[in-house]
């Protein structure tokens, strides 16, 4: 059987975006009324782990995928009372800095607001000074982004704050290499995962479209340019960088969220500003996914509608211990990490939620990719356990 789209009320979806939709149907915790931390692919009788920290952010993440979906009204889910409750809860759970700019993003590109207290929150934080110095690149990238799409979507309260903050990235996360730092001090200040890489690309491409400063274009360019000439030979994105000397010191694990929803979110912004060699290093990421990898294998499991979640050294799936001292060491010894041998990976087996929801930011508003959003991979399977339930 053939599909080449399914229509929701109106609103045509591909069938990349029929697949992470229904992934996000079985990550639903109808009884918390957000989507999950983890789905296990394990075989484990009920695959669902929850986190509440973890499952109030990466539910965050989700609705701010959703956002790019016509006709998400005629989904099964509240999603107005979904980000109310989510975002509250941030005031009650020890999560990450970063996550109050999720919030502040996803209720922007929703066009809903977010509850006052929350916002009244952020705002607080960021107008102590004195916080910004323990921001990771994580944390004062989101924000950065949060708050520029609040200012697009014509929410001016925090406008006070947006300047600043990004003059204070520029001073303290950026370097000669054109890879940003992880924080403003200390040892881990050098040593810079693909996420900081992509949070502070996005962050700088949406500073750049509300505040028009030239600077944070170029410093977009730049970290593009060059997370392009380290990508692996099959599409893979590293995962460690030694900022300094603008070198991989290692590439595992090769996480599948980095390839087909992380990376193309800034490669979109990427392509529109004319880099050259974006679309490519989209299309070669993608493909990772589809099979063109080094395990040579699928990560797709369509009978749930999950996507495996890395490619990992054996024997480090429980523990960061070994690939720590292997980045540093690579640091020290100003060597470059390549790919290790295909018999020593294995796959993670889980799914995490935020993940289907980079795939709907990325993918959920692109028709110009059918290799990508109508591959045989994703409609050859059994399509009909891959429809959204609608309304």
């Amino acid at each position: 059987m053939t599909i080449h789209a399914v229509d929701a009320g109106g609103a045509s979806y591909s069938p990349l975006v029929c697949y992470a939709l229904k992934g996000l149907e079985n990550c639903w915790l109808a009884e918390h009324g957000c989507w999950s931390h983890c789905y296990h692919l394990d075989g484990r009788p009920q695959p669902n782990q929850s986190i509440p920290e973890s499952d109030v952010f990466y539910s965050l993440n989700v609705l701010l995928g959703m956002s790019r979906l016509t006709g998400r009204d005629r989904l099964p889910y509240d999603i107005k009372a979904t980000l109310e409750r989510c975002s509250l809860r941030l005031l009650t759970l020890p999560v990450r800095t970063y996550a109050f700019g999720m919030a502040l993003w996803a209720s922007a590109e929703l066009r809903l607001e977010l509850p006052l207290k929350v916002e009244s929150h952020i705002h607080a934080l960021l107008s102590e000074r004195r916080n910004w110095q323990g921001f990771t690149a994580q944390d004062i990238g989101m924000l950065l982004t949060g708050l520029s799409a609040q200012f697009a979507a014509g929410n001016r309260r925090g406008e006070h704050l947006l300047r600043p903050l990004f003059d204070f990235m520029v001073e303290n996360y950026t370097s000669s290499t054109g890879l940003f730092y992880n924080s403003p001090g200390g040892w881990r200040r050098s040593f810079a995962s693909f996420a900081t890489q992509t949070y502070l690309t996005i962050a700088c491409y949406n500073v750049a479209g509300v505040l028009k400063d030239e600077r944070a274009l170029a410093l977009a360019a730049a970290c593009v340019h060059k997370l392009i000439s380290l990508q692996g030979p099959q599409g893979e994105w590293p995962w460690f960088y030694h900022v300094p000397s603008g070198k991989v010191v290692d590439f595992y694990e090769v996480y599948s969220v980095h390839q087909d929803g992380m990376a193309p979110a800034f490669l979109e912004h990427a392509e529109r500003h004319g880099l050259p060699g974006a679309r490519k290093a989209l299309v070669r990421g993608f493909e990772w996914i589809y099979g063109a990898n080094q395990l040579c294998q699928s990560m797709l499991r369509p009978e749930v509608g999950m996507i495996v979640r890395s490619h990992v050294r054996k024997g480090e799936i429980d523990s960061k211990v070994q690939r720590l001292v292997r980045s540093s060491w690579n640091a020290l010894a100003g060597s470059s990490q390549g790919l290790t041998a295909p018999s020593q990976l294995t796959l993670r087996l889980e799914c995490r939620s935020y993940h289907l929801g980079w795939v709907l930011w990325s993918f959920g508003a692109r028709h110009d990719l059918p290799s990508i959003t109508h591959a045989k991979a994703l409609v050859e399977p059994r399509v009909a356990d891959m429809l959204p339930s609608l309304h």
